[in-house]
């Protein structure tokens, strides 16, 4: 478990369930509980919240060890817009809190991501939120965020792969108590398990090269943010506690980072999604 900057935990790695819906994506969550995740991740741009609800309903884990997260899309930014948008969230959840609740991009150019991230504090303070936090954003967000409101976010979730391992974001991060989590932490289509170090701490090792990528994670103390449909795959991702890779693999698979490293270009800074 990772403590959190506000007293709270996340687990060390979670269950990712973009595009997953409808019953083949409850299904995927009820796996992913009973096979060990806690940290489930969805959004209101996933179209998923109500299957991930009836999942949560359904599972025979307590709702006190599960860590549900949702976050905030750009159309709803906004203070009031955030308060609305989070009840409707809350309902398709089927949940009276939301253990972690993040603003999904900043949308700069929209310019109201202070203010939703204001109503995220009281949503914390009126105990509707476990935890607020953010996605996507960069130095300059969090600073204006925190700033503006008194309080770090506690999470910023990002696209962190070994082709990105977002160094200097991280380092920034650690400096002011924010947990690193990672989104598409394989790297997706990009051939990141198929590169030489990844491939060589997986001989050595005797794990795959999902496994290998997955570690590097957790030893850099990111959170990953694995999403798998099929349910062997599920099962090996969750597997990467029995090993530890050397310092030497893990300073080579940070080496694999290029400068043109993210997935489809989405720079913060310009990249929106409403």
């Amino acid at each position: 478990m990772r403590a959190l900057n506000d007293g709270t935990t996340l687990p060390d790695i979670g269950f990712g369930t973009y595009p997953l819906r409808g019953d083949e994506g409850t299904a995927a969550v009820l796996d992913a509980l009973a096979i060990g995740y806690r940290l489930i991740d969805t959004a209101v741009n996933y179209r998923n919240e109500d299957a991930v609800g009836r999942a949560i309903a359904q599972t025979d884990v307590p709702r006190s060890d599960i860590v549900v997260t949702t976050k905030l899309p750009g159309r709803d930014h906004g203070y009031d817009e955030t308060l609305r948008s989070f009840e409707r969230s809350a309902a398709a959840l089927g949940l009276d809190v939301i253990d972690l609740y993040l603003i999904h991009w900043p949308n700069p150019s929209i310019g109201k991501y202070v203010d939703a991230y204001r109503a995220m504090v009281r949503l914390r303070e009126e105990g509707r939120v476990r935890t607020v936090g953010v996605s996507n954003f960069t130095e300059e967000h969090l600073a204006r965020v925190a700033d503006a409101t008194g309080v770090m976010p506690a999470v910023n979730q990002v696209e962190m792969h070994p082709f990105f391992p977002q160094v200097e974001l991280r380092a920034f991060h650690a400096a002011h108590g924010i947990v690193t989590e990672a989104w598409s932490p394989l790297g997706k289509a990009a051939p990141v398990k198929q590169a030489a170090p990844v491939v060589a701490a997986a001989r050595a090792h005797g794990v795959t090269p999902a496994q290998v990528v997955l570690r590097w994670h957790l030893q850099l103390g990111s959170v990953p943010i694995p999403k798998s449909a099929d349910p062997g795959r599920r099962r090996e991702n969750l597997d990467v506690f029995g090993f530890e890779l050397t310092d030497d693999e893990v300073a080579a698979i940070t080496a694999l980072g290029r400068p043109d490293g993210r997935l489809f270009g989405g720079d913060p800074n310009v990249h929106e999604e409403m």
